[in-house]
């Protein structure tokens, strides 16, 4: 069995270019350097799994041609991870059931807050999503066509965010300044590892260059695509400082295990 995985977005809080058309350090020549904010797809036979609903999601689904999501999983409840639920709908209204959201409490109790009409009922607007509690490990989907979901407790500044583990050889770490020493043994020797690296400088609540290097040289993936990167990191000039095992993500990158 096969599982796709797709980055719908490699991009930090606020995308590359900005709001404001402010491209920093990254050429805008480099198609690869139009970044939206971080999302990321599991693809089977039978389902699509997206962690976190950037507020980028709806382009980043057309651009991809997903044409149904399944579950959602969140890595923590900040905007750039979140504001996106709303693009749900279609898929609740598409297929007559509400769409299963996992998530820690502290993400559970902003999305129930921010977005309350996601998952109660309001006058004539129907509910989309449905709460299930975080178990440490999910399974979808039959033996043939397994995806199996672990989370991974990591540090993200003040915060505590998740990482997710799937089938044992790909994890995916969006937003992470630390990974706490019970998680790293889960991680040594992965096919794919997908990380945070925001910035060649050092930063409170995300892994920059150097950090996360040195994370990768313990770990030894075999494969490493570097997210979450910030408009100081030029594509082109991030690629040619790194080994050929470690590349810098972009959006629509894809890769099967």
């Amino acid at each position: 069995m096969t599982i796709k995985y797709t980055l719908l977005g490699s991009g930090s809080s606020l995308g590359v270019p900005r709001p404001d058309g402010y491209f920093g350090n990254c050429d805008p020549r480099e198609k690869k350097n139009y970044r939206t904010r971080c999302s990321f797809l599991i693809s089977s036979k039978i389902k699509n799994i997206i962690i976190d609903t950037s507020p980028d999601l709806r382009m980043q689904l057309l651009n991809n041609k997903v044409k149904n999501i399944n579950a959602v999983f969140y890595t923590h409840y900040h905007a750039d991870q979140t504001h996106g639920i709303n693009d749900l709908r279609v898929f609740f209204l598409k297929n007559k059931k509400k769409i299963p959201v996992y998530s820690d409490i502290q993400t559970k109790k902003f999305l129930f807050t921010s977005f309350k009409y996601c998952f109660n009922d309001f006058k004539e607007y129907p509910s989309i999503c449905k709460h299930f509690k975080l178990k440490k490990i999910h399974l979808f989907d039959s033996e043939k066509n397994k995806i199996k979901i672990q989370y991974l407790k990591v540090k993200h500044g003040l915060i505590d965010a998740l990482g997710y583990l799937i089938n044992d050889n790909c994890a995916y770490i969006s937003d992470v300044s630390e990974i706490y020493e019970e998680e790293l043994k889960k991680l040594r020797n992965l096919k794919y590892f997908v990380v945070d690296c925001l910035r060649f400088k050092e930063h409170s609540s995300h892994f920059n260059l150097n950090q996360v290097l040195n994370i990768i040289k313990y770990l030894k993936p075999k494969k490493t695509i570097l997210t979450n990167l910030h408009s100081d990191i030029d594509y082109n000039k991030l690629k040619i400082k790194l080994p050929k095992n470690i590349v810098p993500g972009y959006d629509g990158l894809s890769f099967y295990i």
